[in-house]
């Protein structure tokens, strides 16, 4: 990444991605509306939850955080990362949060 300076909320917002390996269709098309979440009957077996950050400038370009089993520590990883992008530079936000790998 190149190197700039800034707020780190100039550059990257965060989101939480739920993953899960059921094949299941996650929409269901009707005439009366577009379409619709359907309903869960069943129980979602592998099921994780990806903290992301994402760039502003290019919001295909992201860079994984974090990957949690728990939505309740995903949520608490999501809310330290998003007062951290208000607190922080973009270079301290990335070396926090992205490691060593982020250059």
């Amino acid at each position: 990444m190149a190197k700039a300076i800034g707020s780190a909320a100039d550059f990257y917002r965060v989101r939480i991605m739920r993953v899960d390996a059921t094949e299941a269709v996650d929409f269901e098309w009707r005439d009366d509306i577009l379409y619709r979440r359907p309903e869960s009957s069943a129980i979602v077996e592998d099921e994780w939850f990806r903290v992301e950050a994402v760039l502003l400038d290019d919001e295909d370009v992201t860079t994984e955080i974090a990957t949690l089993d728990d939505v309740e520590a995903a949520q608490t990883l999501f809310d330290e990362c998003q007062e951290a992008l208000t607190d922080m530079t973009k270079s301290g936000f990335e070396e926090r949060y992205f490691g060593a790998g982020a250059d």
